[in-house]
């Protein structure tokens, strides 16, 4: 499971925060979150989710019951979504709490370097006083064994963000970047005017100002998803030809209408660009059906496309077939 929970206790451990990991650790049937999804709860308020609902809440509430108590043993709860919470999944999950000190801060803080390096290895039973943590990822995702009495958990916990690379910070690209950064994008956002950025929170960007955009392509590591919306045609056209002389990217996507694909289309075959290469490029940009022309849509459709790619070659990594995910032109707004 995608460790995006591990910057959120991180944050909360250094500002001397007790926190309890609420973790989904085995689903039977039909629920909101599936196996490994983790949900953070300290006195004061929560991060992220475990599906919301009523279960969501009780989980909050008991996280914090806990807290009070000051009780940091692991403990796993069983709840029927149906009959116990009246929610419509009607399916039966377990949770597991286990609390984490603030003074714990130095521990979690390699443990999400470990994280992001390799993976991480979680192991818990039933009358143990914490997790073991130990690096490397196992491939088995979350199982909870045994019974009430008697269980044993193992997770593996990786950091899985995919690298997106935007040229270009006009509007429709600050509009992008707003909708990927709540998501699992490391995001490297670069353009060649120094103004770019001044107006704009870029924690958590890796942005770059530099005289000449294209030579940053060859920076950018193996499957990256480049997305070229620059403020000049000949910049673009640059890019391009820089992105063309990668055969390793898991998207290539230009903002522009058909006629901008068509032109642009001529010229790099003018320059030797392979015909069948053509197909790798998408122009116009986005999912289909979002025909809304302001920034923040085409964002959105723009965002919903890279996302979509991102989940499909994660299905076929789980799959063991690992592969780059061919996409088709997809119609939507023309510059």
């Amino acid at each position: 499971m995608a460790a995006d929970w591990l910057d959120a206790l991180v944050a909360r451990l250094a500002a001397g925060t007790d926190t309890v990991l609420v973790t989904v650790a085995r689903v039977q049937g039909s629920a909101p979150r599936g196996a490994g999804t983790t949900m953070l709860v300290d006195a004061a308020g929560q991060a992220l989710t475990i599906g919301g609902g009523h279960l969501e809440w009780q989980a909050a509430a008991h996280a914090r019951r806990r807290l009070a108590a000051a009780d940091g043993g692991p403990e796993v709860i069983r709840y029927n979504l149906g009959a116990r919470l009246g929610q419509c999944c009607g399916g039966v999950v377990w949770l597991l709490y286990e609390t984490v000190p603030a003074s714990a801060l130095a521990a979690w803080q390699a443990r999400r370097a470990q994280a992001a390096a390799g993976g991480l290895q979680r192991r818990l039973r039933h009358d143990a006083a914490a997790s073991t943590w130990t690096p490397g990822s196992a491939g088995h995702g979350t199982r909870l064994d045994g019974g009430p009495e008697a269980w044993t958990l193992s997770q593996d916990v990786t950091v899985d963000r995919f690298p997106v690379w935007i040229f270009g910070a006009g509007h429709v690209a600050r509009a992008l970047v707003r909708q990927l950064q709540p998501l699992a994008a490391a995001i490297t956002w670069i353009d060649s005017r120094d103004e770019a950025f001044a107006d704009f929170a870029t924690d958590g960007l890796d942005t770059r100002v530099s005289e000449r955009p294209e030579d940053e392509v060859a920076l950018a590591p193996p499957g990256s998803f480049f997305v070229v919306m620059t403020h000049s045609h000949t910049l673009d056209f640059a890019l391009c030809e820089a992105i063309f002389r990668r055969r390793d990217f898991a998207y290539f996507g230009l903002i522009g209408s058909r006629s901008k694909r068509a032109s642009f289309e001529h010229r790099l075959l003018d320059r030797g660009l392979a015909r069948e290469r053509l197909g790798e490029l998408t122009c116009p940009i986005g999912i289909a059906g979002i025909v809304d022309k302001a920034p923040a849509a085409i964002a959105l459709a723009v965002a919903a496309e890279l996302y979509s790619i991102h989940n499909a070659r994660q299905l076929l990594q789980q799959a063991g077939r690992p592969r780059l995910i061919d996409q088709p032109v997809r119609p939507v707004q023309p510059e």
